[in-house]
């Protein structure tokens, strides 16, 4: 039996939704501002900020435990486990931030995941004591079974990135699936101005809406999670143009390029260059904002 086989069944397991759920509405409860949000998500770096730091924490932990190994280096071991100690706490928070916006299965491993890096942090904190107090084998023993159980959490963490997708873009395939060629979609006209409409292009479906003479066009599907977003809601984006508001979790999208405009999504949608002939809409695919077409 393969090891993603048992987590598939954590995922699977209703129980664990009774502490998933409150836990999902409390981080949502604390986490009101948006600006906040989207940091914590990495909307800022265009993908999610949660890998990047579980990198230098993880990481930490890791070359303290190798140190430990070593003679005359259980002082810089416990440098290293000071600083992912600290490094936990921003490493939590956009980890946390990212779960409230996962689905129902993926919160199931994350709160086990949250577990078994809680049982971590906290065998690491007894670490430290032990090391304070002249201890340092007793810190280095604490340490090892720390990272032991850090490491099961980490190996949770991989499952809900590339297992389940959690973070990934969901919208990656567009640009290579998409037709290139223009594409009949059907008559202008039928389209209802300001109704988000979706239209399939080749093996895809296409977000369209109609502003007079002008149409955008985006992938339909979210980027965050696979929403389709032709259900959400077209509203004023503070000054930045119309946007899509995603009717899942809420990510919004410039209308115009597809560019993130708050999330849990960190990545833009694709785009359509659009074009009218003979009274017909016609789409090709684009890419990606600031990518030019081909």
């Amino acid at each position: 039996m393969r090891p993603f086989d048992d987590i598939d069944r954590l995922a699977k397991t209703p129980a664990l939704d009774r502490i998933a759920a409150p836990l999902r509405d409390t981080v949502h409860k604390v986490l009101k501002r948006q600006d906040v949000k989207d940091a914590l998500h990495g909307v800022w770096m265009g993908h999610p900020l949660h890998p990047v730091l579980a990198q230098l924490t993880v990481g930490s932990f890791a070359s303290a435990g190798m140190l430990d190994v070593l003679p005359r280096t259980r002082r810089p071991a416990t440098a290293l486990i000071a600083i992912g100690m600290v490094s936990a706490v921003p490493t939590a928070a956009a980890g946390w931030a990212d779960y409230a916006d996962g689905h129902e299965e993926q919160q199931r491993v994350g709160v086990v995941h949250a577990a078994a890096n809680g049982v971590m942090l906290a065998g690491y904190a007894a670490s430290l004591l032990a090391r304070a107090r002249g201890r340092s084998f007793k810190g280095a023993l604490w340490g090892w079974a720390a990272l032991a159980v850090g490491t099961v959490g980490a190996s949770l963490g991989g499952h809900m990135a590339y297992h389940q997708a959690m973070g990934a873009n969901h919208a990656e395939g567009y640009p290579h699936i998409g037709p290139g060629d223009w594409t009949d979609v059907g008559a202008a006209d039928e389209l209802e101005e300001g109704e988000p409409t979706r239209r399939i292009v080749g093996d895809v479906g296409v977000l369209v809406v109609r502003r007079g003479r002008t149409f955008h066009a985006l992938a339909d599907r979210c980027a965050h999670a696979s929403a389709p977003l032709h259900e959400g809601s077209i509203v004023d984006g503070d000054g930045r143009g119309e946007c899509v508001v995603c009717p899942w979790h809420g990510s919004v999208f410039r209308l115009d390029t597809g560019s993130v405009v708050h999330g849990p999504a960190t990545a833009p949608q694709p785009t359509f260059r659009t074009r009218v002939r003979d009274g017909r809409l016609e789409l090709a695919v684009t890419g990606y904002p600031g990518v030019p077409a081909s």
